[in-house]
Formats: structure tokens, sequence, C-alpha cells
């Protein structure tokens, strides 16, 4: 594959419509949304408006067979990762790229035991939260993606994304270790994103609160206990580094999480304490804030 030309997306949800929205811009012709029949009714009826512009575009259903992709980007919740996992299946061929924007450190790795590990770039999302509300979705233009390999033979396809990305006009970090970055990622989603959906707090709430900043700080701590554990380089880092992040980030915005529960939604709360929990049982290591975390997140849940 010399360009990337054919796109898939898979999840239209908030990070996914910001990128379906900079490659409809691009080339229209050259874009697919993977839907089920259900959303193609519903997007065909009720298209998503994006930052108040309505947007139509080509969707496919996942039994088309006449429409190969060169890069499947996945942007659905975690509870939708298996049926994207099956769905796509009709779309890959042997020089797909796949990028996986979901959050946490395991979607690359599952994905990666049904099409190989050829087909993945390690990547994620940054930036300011989107917020939706129905079918309308706004965001502010603060976003990017993180991508890169710990393979040496990913070269190519780092530069193919990066030749892409730079077409459509899309920002991006290639970091020198995306496991690192993975993981800070990772740890900011643990700590920040079930505490505020807990608590009910934006991220200047939280950051102006004292008693929650030494309650993020303990859970970023079983965090970064498991990531020596898992042989993440540089750990010493990741407190610093993550309480960096988390008061860069707009004071008024709302994490995901709490956005679900305000709007009744599942939470991803099996792919961030979930994942703790388990790495905590398989290393040895005793995680009672994120064990805390998953039950108070699931109590919730239970009233929707």
């Amino acid at each position: 594959m010399k360009f990337i030309e054919n796109v898939l997306i898979c999840g239209l949800g908030a990070i996914g419509t910001i990128y379906a929205d900079k490659i409809q811009k691009f080339s229209p012709e050259n874009l697919k949304i993977l839907v089920d029949k259900e959303r193609f009714e519903r997007y065909s009826k009720s298209p998503v408006i994006f930052n108040g512009n309505e947007l139509k575009f080509n969707y496919i259903l996942p039994d088309a067979t006449d429409f190969k992709a060169d890069l499947i980007i996945i942007a659905t919740k975690y509870d939708g990762l298996n049926d994207a996992i099956k769905n796509i299946k009709n779309f890959v061929k042997n020089d797909t790229i796949i990028l996986s924007l979901l959050n946490g450190i395991t979607s690359e790795k599952i994905i990666a035991e049904v099409y190989g590990r050829e087909h993945l770039l390690y990547s994620y999302f940054i930036g300011h939260s989107a917020i939706r509300k129905g079918r309308n979705i706004t965001q502010d233009g603060v976003n990017t993606i993180v991508f890169g390999s710990d393979n040496e033979d990913d070269k190519e396809k780092i530069q193919l994304l990066r030749e892409f990305f730079n077409a459509i006009g899309a920002k991006y970090e290639i970091p020198d270790d995306i496991i690192y970055s993975m993981w800070l990622k990772f740890l900011l989603n643990v700590s920040s994103n079930q505490t505020s959906a807990v608590l009910g707090k934006t991220f200047g709430e939280m950051v102006s609160s004292e008693k929650c900043m030494d309650f993020l700080v303990k859970v970023m701590k079983e965090v970064i206990e498991i990531a020596k554990a898992e042989g993440v380089n540089n750990v010493d880092k990741l407190l610093v580094d993550g309480l960096n992040v988390l008061k860069a980030m707009s004071p008024n915005g709302k994490t995901s999480m709490l956005q679900d529960i305000e709007a009744k939604r599942k939470t991803e709360v099996d792919m961030f304490a979930g994942v703790i929990i388990e790495l905590g049982k398989k290393h040895n290591i005793h995680t009672p804030y994120n064990i805390l975390l998953q039950t108070l997140i699931k109590e919730a849940e239970k009233k929707f």
C-alpha cells in the first residue's frame, strides 16, 4: 500500500464523529461508516449533528463484500468492541491498518487475537471531552490521535498514517514510547473518569478539591504499581505526568464516564477498574480503591 485511500469507521459516537467529519471533508467518496441495520435506519432518518452541522455519511452493513479498507478506525465503547471485531471482517485485507481509539490498554491485544498483530498500531485519543446529547455532539477542536509501535517493522504503517493525518488535517503525536504513553492515558482514565462518575464532578471541581485529589493520587498509585509489575518503562514519572495533564484539562469539562452516568448509559468501568483488579490478582497486588470504585459505579448502573 503506497497511501491510505479507503477508510472504514466503526463507531459514530463522540470520538468517531470527530474523525468521520474530517475524512468526509477531505474525501467523502472513500469513507464508509460501518453500522448495523438498526443504526442504519436511525442515522438515515436522524443524522448525527456535529457542532451544529447535520452530517450525512455513506453507511455500510457488516455483510457487504464490495469494499476493502486501507484503514479501519474502531471508536466504539468497550462493550461494543467484540461486535466491532466481528463486523469488520469483510473489510480487512492483507495490508489493512487497524487503529483502536478505545480507552484502556487491552483493545489492541483483543483485536490482534483475531486479525494478527501485523494489522495493529497502538493508538488512543486525547483532547477536551466531546459533549454528546442524543444525536447532538459538540467538541471544541482540541483533539489529537496518539499512535505508534514498539516494533521496528511498523515504520511503514506509521509513515502512511502520518501522511494521511497530514492530508485530512488531523492533529497527531508519535511518542518515543507508545506503551508509556498508553499507560499514562490509562492512569488518567482509571483515576479521573471513575472518580468523576462517582462524585459528579468536572475536571475543575476535582482539581480544586484537596480531598478529591488525595483520593485520585491513591487510585493513581495502584495503577503505577500494576504498570511496574507489567514492565512499563519510566513508571516513576507517571504520577507527576498524570497530575500535570489532569490540571491542564478544561475546568468545565466532564469525563466520558460522568457523561455516561448522567445519560444513564453503561460505563466502561470493566475496562478501567475491572482490568486493574484482574492485573492485581495476576501480580498479587492489592487494589482496594479500584474495587471500591467498581462497586460504586456498578451500583449506579443498576439504577438504569
